[in-house]
């Protein structure tokens, strides 16, 4: 027997999805967007499912700060009443896999719906592996970033030394690409990109982990206390705001560090450890000093 694909539920309803013949199944229900992220920082799951419903809708759930986690190890599956065209296609954009209505949302067809976005996953998961970078920014890809960590993690192991991973969530890219179109949103994902890479040394690596998720490898470190030090240039240069199609678009960030070796002593395990800090704002007294840091100068 297969081992049973790991399932998050975010709803008013657990549903009953032992008897589907798409399993097996282990459902987790969870009662709030702060205790699904919890769950998914504690364990990756296979899928997602979250009631719209129960979360305040297409819009709440597309501004959740989670979901780019959530979406990078997952396959999310959304059930609304009766999702509209323009709110599927949002909530795609963002990362879900499938949008399912409400009065479809019976045990076998979510069944059937979860393992074919499970599946469809894997497929994209296989697929990035054959491409070493992000198409829209020219970035190196998760995947790439993590051989690279690898490979230097295996360095560390006979020569060590300190070295971190950065993740920044930036906020202010789904609002763009609702307001401006996707285009405009690429460019901006470009013009951050290019802004990140302007503050580094030519030593640090800089990825795309998501549309609005970038990720920066620290590969060498005089100490742990660069590692905020350059976080907070990182901060102060994301808070600026990029001009797009004639406009200026604001954008902030929320940041996470990861040091090895303390914080993990495998590319995944950092990596994990990183992307939870910034999705749940975890250094958000960062983004004061470093806001303040920038006023001074």
């Amino acid at each position: 027997m297969s081992a049973p694909f790991q399932i998050a539920c975010l709803g008013p309803r657990t549903p009953d999805l032992v008897t589907s013949a798409f399993g097996p199944f282990v459902v987790q229900a969870c009662a709030s967007l702060a205790e699904l992220d919890a769950c998914l920082h504690a364990q990756p799951r296979d899928a997602v499912l979250v009631d719209l419903s129960a979360v305040g809708g297409a819009e709440r759930l597309v501004q959740w700060p989670g979901l780019a986690r959530a979406v990078l190890e997952s396959a999310l599956v959304a059930v609304g009443p009766e999702p509209l065209p323009a709110e599927c296609l949002r909530l795609l954009h963002a990362g879900v896999r499938d949008v399912l209505p409400a009065r479809e949302a019976q045990p076998e067809t979510l069944g059937r719906v979860l393992r074919l976005a499970i599946e469809r996953q894997r497929l994209d998961d296989t697929a990035r592996r054959a491409y070493s970078i992000d198409l829209a920014t020219g970035l190196p890809n998760r995947q790439q970033l993590l051989e690279h960590m690898t490979h230097l993690l295996a360095l560390r192991e006979r020569e060590p030394a300190a070295m971190a991973l950065v993740v920044l969530q930036l906020d202010g890219f789904r609002g763009a690409e609702g307001t401006l179109g996707a285009e405009s949103a690429n460019v901006l994902r470009r013009k951050a990109a290019v802004r990140l890479r302007s503050s580094l040394r030519a030593s640090d690596v800089v990825a795309a982990l998501a549309p609005d998720m970038f990720a920066v490898l620290l590969a060498w470190l005089d100490s742990d206390d660069d590692a905020t030090h350059v976080a907070r240039k990182l901060l102060a240069a994301a808070n600026q705001p990029l001009r797009v199609a004639g406009q200026d678009v604001p954008v902030g960030a929320r940041l996470g560090v990861a040091r090895y070796p303390a914080d993990g002593k495998d590319a995944q395990t950092l990596l994990r450890h990183a992307v939870g800090q910034a999705s749940a704002g975890a250094m958000g007294l960062l983004r004061g000093q470093a806001t303040a840091a920038n006023d001074e100068g």
